[in-house]
């Protein structure tokens, strides 16, 4: 081998290894972000409604729209978690699924929409506090320490989502 195919040869392996490390760098982001979204948008949302509702039924519901307006927050994580998923392809069958099927079962939820507040009957009071309790029983609730894992979140979102009654009361 020549010296000039020498030199060709090792700088072609310096770009394929400086390219693979670009792949393996990339690739790790996408599944950072993948999870951000999950963790950010939906598990701590879901923590923070627990608080919502728990502080409202203590105070009489005495501001209602802090939970409809968090639960329109959950919805919206939720859908935009499985759709940054579905985009970079990273999210398994199961995710999506339990993904869909919790945004089902919130969506029965009362949700403010824009521009409107939504109005809370006494039964659905009565299903937001049945909805803190399930929080609560699954691990997302404040003063409960939460685990910043997306495959731990997906096992609670599961069995809240098999907590949450359909249609609801």
């Amino acid at each position: 081998m020549t010296k000039k195919q020498k030199n060709v040869t090792v700088i072609s392996i310096s770009l394929n290894i400086i390219l693979i490390a670009c792949v393996i760098w990339g690739y790790s982001k996408m599944n950072f972000v993948k999870d951000q979204v999950i963790l950010t948008e939906v598990q701590r949302n879901l923590v923070e409604l627990e608080g919502l509702i728990d502080h409202q039924k203590k105070n009489n519901w005495s501001e209602p729209n802090s939970v409809t307006t968090k639960m329109g927050d959950i919805l919206n994580g939720i859908w935009l978690g499985r759709t940054t998923g579905r985009q970079l392809g990273t999210f398994s069958k199961t995710d999506q699924e339990i993904l869909s099927d919790l945004y089902s079962k919130l969506n029965q939820f009362p949700s403010d929409e824009i521009y409107q507040f939504a109005d809370l009957t006494e039964e659905d009071k009565e299903n937001f506090e049945e909805l803190q309790k399930s929080l609560r029983e699954v691990g997302l609730g404040m003063r409960i320490t939460i685990k910043a894992d997306r495959k731990y979140f997906m096992s609670q979102a599961e069995k809240l989502s098999e907590k949450i009654e359909v249609p609801l009361k």
